[in-house]
């Protein structure tokens, strides 16, 4: 039996006291929220945080695990988080052409890919924490 090779990311969402989102703009999915490949030896927060500061130059405090979003078929496991800024400041990345905060409802006409968009607005939802979707 082969092992098995799977992808785990972690992504924030990623609330201001203003009630804004923080959006990244990559250079090929366009706006979505922060996040990427866990690496060995990390745990998920640290690097749904890790990964939202190297694309957004912001540091973020974790408030709730959200969920997670299966893709079964690539075997990739997209796991979610809110959270909060509690430092730095807005940067650019190889990874990020733009980032900003936005109006949640600006935000979410921002997102074009509509799974990116249900991920974030289940986020934002406590009432569907935590939640697990396979696709």
């Amino acid at each position: 039996m082969a092992t098995p090779k799977h992808i785990v990311s972690a992504a924030t969402i990623v609330l201001n006291d203003k009630h804004e989102l923080l959006l990244i703009k990559g250079p090929k999915r366009g706006w979505e929220m922060p996040g990427g490949q866990v690496e060995e030896g990390e745990s998920l927060s640290a690097a749904a945080i890790r990964e939202t500061l190297e694309e957004s130059g912001i540091l973020v405090e974790i408030e709730r695990f959200c969920g997670v979003f299966q893709n079964v078929e690539k075997s990739i496991c997209n796991t979610l988080f809110l959270a909060k800024p509690i430092g730095g400041e807005l940067t650019t990345s190889p990874e990020s052409v733009e980032v900003g905060y936005y109006k949640v409802e600006d935000a979410l006409q921002m997102v074009k890919w509509s799974n990116f968009r249900k991920r974030i607005e289940m986020c934002l939802d406590p009432t569907q924490d935590p939640f697990f979707i396979e696709f």
